[in-house]
């Protein structure tokens, strides 16, 4: 007999490549190539092609884990388990009130997932204090792009767009290690004849594909857009009718782009003028560009301003909201763009509603069938959050997240994390973090669960179910219903995920993230659907109008009007500023941290499949030979990295691939090579995002 072929999506990074899943009959899965999916055709990176391994049952959780009096996690019946997450919760909120209960989530979580965990905090614990790691993702970008065009949507133009580009600026993204499928699409570009701009302080396999690379200091993005708007400005390259009828502010921002000189940037940067000069013919004489950011200038204590700052050379030059052209963000987690849209952030609503807007509350409030006063404010962001565990927030319900390794400052967050009164975990695997719960409850994975994610395209898409889980494992969709029941919400929270999309359609209608017009019938039919997708009768704008075709989505956004009030897309005006840790005689060093091709994230689950930790088996610091010279350090010698916050110890490895003044750390692995003990939790004042990206520290040769 033949096993059943299912059409899927990967369970790790925002591009959700297309995949097929084959059970085998030794119980294992195969991973094989989709070819029908646009965004990869078939493509798929080590670590999508080994994602099966963290199904087999020698990985993975498989029954839930309760501490017992000698303080041991030992295995617990799902009753007993469910009940004392129950109980912990409820005593909390009795003894100290609603807020003392946090709920911390994932940018993993499908959009199914993310929505009922919004909704079970608001509705079920009453608690204000809600938030999740997307915070850390694009959070910047999010806040920038709402700023700018009323609307934070990662991409506002399918990746197929990008080949047909005359040029791409791509800023603080290694997406040949990131998101290497995708790699195929800047390729194409330059096999197009457009030109492709790469600006990273190390010289990455991205920078390494680049026809310009510019390097510029950690932390110094800011003040190389505003240099770039500048000279844009005085070689008289500005779209003035593009700017006199589609855009407002430009007075103000084009007033502060010039207070930043091309020799006053290069002195900030250390990108030249010649560079400089050189960056902004290739970016504007063609007809069309595009600005591409990611995590380098978001992660900053002023991300928000410096994404600001890109999308006003983007708006200056005429090259948003026209064909092949524009501003956007490479979201990186697999529904970091979703994950949000949907109620698990601290001041959002389904459908990207805010939770101070009293429309917004009324609305989710009717289909939720509460009473809109009922609804709690916006509470903490995530790394505030977490700050606050142990004091303020006394018990915390996490799902799919590793704050222990993965939170700035992060010794301190575990300290906040063993200091609370009670933690509840769901998870697939046993994570840093989940080992220091009182409760642990092992949840369906991707492959065996139904659920929609939305790609960084605002692609909406269908993942299937292809195998049955093991014996005792249950969904998070579940776990919540069970944990609602016993916490006296006996409806509400139901536990098949359509019947949620369903619920959760009607609560994003009429919102800025609409997928009202979204079914899981079209989703298969169409291969996703891109949002805003309105319902036929509101696409149709009347009565009459409720038999017409379904909305088709939005591939492109921008196109006719900006999602303004009066259409206009907004300059903001920006100034540069030093990054909030500048080195200094104690700690000379800037240090900067990202990923490698063979990990993911915190590596919970990728550092558990052996072909990946064969390709990158632990952490290291990459260091210029000078910096190694003078330290006294040769490859592979163990190297101190020592911040303000902390130690930590790697392997040097030494390339001329970085600046003299800096050093890398991938952030994948915890124990005493934990990048994220040294990172500053400095945050931007809009988007709460913390400063991962530049931070002072100093190196100390270490004796083994």
């Amino acid at each position: 007999m033949q096993s059943t072929v299912t059409p899927t999506h990967c369970p790790y990074c925002a591009l959700q490549c297309g995949m097929n899943l084959t059970p085998a009959p030794d119980g294992t899965v195969e991973v094989s190539e989709r070819t029908d999916f646009p965004v990869n055709r078939g493509a798929l990176c080590g670590k999508g092609r080994t994602s099966a391994a963290v199904l087999a049952s020698n990985v993975r959780l498989t029954s839930p884990l309760v501490r017992d009096e000698g303080g041991t996690l030992v295995p617990a019946s799902w009753d007993e388990a469910l009940e004392r997450i129950a109980a912990g919760l409820g005593r909390t909120r009795a003894e100290h009130g609603p807020d003392a209960v946090g709920v911390f989530g994932g940018g993993g979580l499908t959009n199914e997932k993310a929505y009922t965990l919004g909704k079970f905090a608001r509705v079920v614990l009453g608690t204000s204090q809600i938030d999740y790691n997307g915070r850390f993702c694009m959070s910047s970008a999010a806040a920038a792009g709402i700023k700018a065009f009323g609307l934070d949507r990662g991409l506002p133009f399918p990746l197929e767009d990008i080949p047909k580009s005359g040029c791409v600026i791509l800023v603080g993204s290694n997406l040949a290690e990131t998101m290497p499928p995708s790699l195929r699409f800047f390729t194409e570009l330059k096999e197009n004849g457009g030109t492709l701009i790469v600006i990273d302080p190390r010289r990455t396999k991205t920078a390494e594909q680049a026809d310009l690379h510019l390097a510029p200091r950690p932390g110094t993005d800011l003040a190389l857009a505003l240099g770039l708007l500048h000279l844009v400005i005085a070689e008289g390259r500005v779209d003035e009718e593009y700017v006199r009828e589609r855009t407002a502010g430009w007075e103000d921002a084009r007033a502060a782009a010039m207070a930043h000189w091309p020799e006053y940037v290069e002195r900030i940067t250390g990108v030249s003028v010649p560079q400089l000069r050189e960056t902004v013919r290739l970016f504007c004489e063609p007809e069309s560009a595009m600005v591409l950011t990611a995590r380098g200038p978001e992660q900053q204590s002023k991300g928000t301003d410096t994404v600001g700052a890109w999308i006003n050379l983007c708006l200056a030059t005429g090259r948003a909201g026209r064909p092949l052209s524009g501003y956007g963000c490479l979201t990186g987690q697999g529904n970091g763009q979703g994950g949000r849209e949907h109620g698990q952030k601290a001041d959002q609503l389904p459908g990207y509603r805010k939770l101070d807007d009293p429309a917004a509350r009324a609305h989710v409030a009717e289909v939720w069938g509460v009473d809109p006063d009922s609804l709690p404010g916006p509470g903490r962001s995530a790394y505030e959050l977490l700050d606050a565990l142990g004091t303020d927030i006394r018990s915390l319900l996490l799902m799919a997240s590793n704050p222990v390794v993965s939170a700035p400052r992060a010794a301190h967050i575990e300290e906040r994390i063993r200091s609370l009164d009670f933690l509840a975990v769901c998870d697939v695997v046993l994570s840093e973090t989940a080992a220091l719960a009182d409760v642990v409850l092992p949840v369906t994975q991707w492959a065996e669960e139904t659920g929609t994610t939305t790609n960084l395209e605002g692609r909406v898409l269908l993942r299937r179910r292809a195998i049955t889980p093991p014996e005792g494992i249950r969904s998070d969709l579940e776990v919540l219903h069970e944990l609602a029941a016993r916490l006296g919400v006996e409806k509400g929270f139901p536990t098949d995920p359509e019947e949620v999309f369903e619920e959760l359609r009607r609560a994003s209608a009429g919102g800025a993230a609409d997928y009202s017009g979204i079914t899981y019938r079209r989703l298969a039919e169409e291969n996703g659907v891109f949002w805003p997708c309105p319902a036929a009768e509101e696409a149709a704008g009347d009565p009459a109008g409720a038999t017409s075709a379904a909305h088709p989505g939005t591939p492109r956004l921008f196109l006719d009007r900006f999602a303004t009030p009066d259409g206009r897309a907004r300059f903001v005006p920006v100034s540069h500023r030093a990054i909030a840790e500048e080195p200094d005689d104690e700690y000379p060093v800037l240090l900067t941290t990202g990923r490698v091709v063979a990990q993911y994230q915190s590596g919970a689950q990728t550092r558990r499949v052996a072909e990946l930790n064969a390709a990158a088996p632990g952490p290291f610091v990459e260091l210029h030979p000078r910096l190694a010279a003078r330290l006294g350090a040769a490859e592979g010698d163990p190297v101190a990295v020592v911040s303000r916050r902390g130690r930590a110890v790697a392997p040097a490895r030494i390339t001329n691939a970085i600046r003299p003044d800096t050093v890398f750390m991938p952030f994948h692995w915890p124990g005493e090579g934990r990048a994220n003990t040294l990172t500053n939790p400095a945050l931007d004042p809009t988007s709460r995002m913390p400063e991962f990206k530049a931070c002072a520290v100093r190196l100390e040769a270490v004796e083994r």
